[in-house]
């Protein structure tokens, strides 16, 4: 069961990419169409989400690898913007879609948001996030 969760923790990054590439090749309004204004808030705010989980996934595969520290957190940074910046030049060339400066700099604030997080509470010993983070990470490089 271990080993499953491992080749899951693995594989989640890439699938994740596969589905934003996925949600990326169709129309805007395909997937959610609220019809009001409500849906332009919330499609422009899950910039912010999305690439911040691709980052904590990224940052999960590596600690499946054993791989843990600054280094990494740098590396799976760098992946996740430029899988968004890659994400914004393939919905250039999608009808009905469109590429922005803006989004991408939504993409990396998610990110760069995420990777904060983690940095500061990764050296926290007093707090119950720091606790939960070195928990998972430790559980996942076992």
């Amino acid at each position: 069961m271990k080993k499953l969760l491992k080749y899951l923790t693995l594989a989640a990054p890439l699938a994740y990419m596969a589905f934003i590439w996925l949600l990326s090749s169709k129309p805007s309004d395909a997937i959610l169409n609220f019809g009001f204004t409500f849906e332009d808030f919330l499609k422009e705010s899950l910039h912010l989400v999305e690439f911040g989980i691709l980052f904590g996934l990224i940052i999960l595969a590596f600690w499946t690898l054993g791989k843990s520290g600054y280094r990494y957190q740098v590396s799976a940074a760098v992946i996740a913007i430029l899988y968004g910046l890659l994400d914004e030049i393939h919905q250039y060339f999608v009808p009905y879609r469109s590429a922005t400066l803006i989004d991408f700099i939504k993409d990396t604030i998610g990110v760069l948001v995420l990777f904060y997080i983690l940095r500061h509470y990764e050296k926290k010993e007093d707090s119950r996030l720091s606790r939960v983070i070195n928990e998972v990470k430790d559980f996942l490089s076992q």
